[in-house]
């Protein structure tokens, strides 16, 4: 069950790039970003119904409806639209960028992270990544119209990846709820919630730049009704559900390692099923963007296999003839993750 659903955040989460980019030959962005996400709100929601989860707390409803408008709309919308003119590979990449942001814009953390050479390096690297695609598109544009909507394309998955960022941070440092307060919602009925708002406002803007107007539901070819099909069930749902999941069973090291995969998923998809060429550059500019990713994430990787040798040898010298009891097993099942930049 692990390699399966490693499999599946490694492969599918990489691979939805891609089938966003085929399903726009019949779906307006808006309206595919409205399919998508009402849908599997709807799914999730049965789903967490019938495992018997709360499903409404005002005060989480709102957090996650702020969230959602940040994460699956803002950012999602620009991915969506942006794919009309760039490939699936090159939204990847720009979004493993977005460790970048983390780093600027987490205030609390500034202290610990810009004292870090590593960190520091990493950002610049990401940065240098980010500027060569962008070098990429504008030689490649020779001041034509498509040119310039891939370059607009590409400022705009950098700004949706800023929007992601910031409702990450948000969801991060969000108040707890204070003891005797309701109880907090289950994370996969927050993400519904989030899924929720996502899909209304996809589907008001699909309405308010007239994309309802034109669509003509026969004319969806048999194939994109299977794309959207794949991103609401294996996008949305499977892949998420796999993905909280690993994080239960699995260091949270371990399973962050997605984010290197899943642009090279992209990427390859990309070269080998669109009209869409890699170039070079483009290669050259995943591999400066996931090196400086594992820049930014080095001291937390240093820390994190440092407490698990501190944990494994305090354990080891307490009790070396005797196995651990269960009060043991789970002081090594819930060690205390170190920060990781997503």
């Amino acid at each position: 069950m692990v390699i399966i659903a490693y499999f599946i955040i490694y492969v599918v989460w990489g691979s939805t790039f891609f089938f966003i980019e085929k399903a726009l030959h019949s779906f307006p962005p808006f309206i595919l970003g409205s399919f998508r996400f009402i849908t599997a709100s709807a799914i999730l929601m049965t789903i967490c119904a019938l495992k018997g989860y709360k499903l409404f707390n005002k005060r989480s409803i709102l957090q996650a409806a702020f969230v959602g408008f940040l994460l699956l709309f803002i950012d999602m919308a620009g991915v969506i639209w942006a794919e009309q003119y760039v490939s699936g590979g090159i939204a990847a990449i720009i979004a493993a960028a977005a460790a970048i942001w983390f780093i600027i814009l987490d205030k609390p953390k500034w202290k610990e992270n810009f004292s870090s050479l590593t960190t520091v390096a990493g950002v610049v690297m990401g940065f240098l990544g980010v500027v060569m695609l962008f070098a990429e598109q504008i030689v490649a544009s020779d001041n034509n119209a498509n040119g310039t909507l891939r370059v607009i394309a590409l400022c705009i998955l950098v700004l949706g990846s800023i929007a992601w960022t910031v409702g990450s941070l948000v969801s991060k440092y969000f108040k707890k709820p204070a003891e005797g307060e309701k109880e907090d919602l289950h994370v996969m009925v927050k993400t519904a919630w989030q899924m929720v708002t996502a899909g209304i406002l996809f589907n008001v803007t699909a309405l308010l730049t007239g994309e309802y107007a034109s669509f003509e539901v026969r004319n969806v070819a048999p194939v994109d009704w299977f794309n959207l099909g794949y991103l609401i069930t294996f996008g949305s749902i499977l892949a998420f559900s796999s993905y909280i999941w690993l994080l239960q069973v699995r260091p949270a090291m371990e399973v962050s390692t997605y984010a290197y995969v899943n642009p090279i998923i992209a990427l390859i998809l990309s070269h080998f099923f669109t009209s869409h060429a890699v170039t070079s550059l483009q290669i050259i500019g995943l591999t400066v963007i996931l090196f400086s990713v594992l820049l930014m994430n080095w001291k937390a990787y240093r820390s994190k296999l440092a407490d698990k040798n501190k944990n494994k040898k305090k354990l080891d010298g307490a009790m070396p003839d005797t196995p651990p009891n269960n009060a043991d097993r789970r002081s090594l099942d819930h060690l205390p993750e170190a920060e990781l930049v997503p």
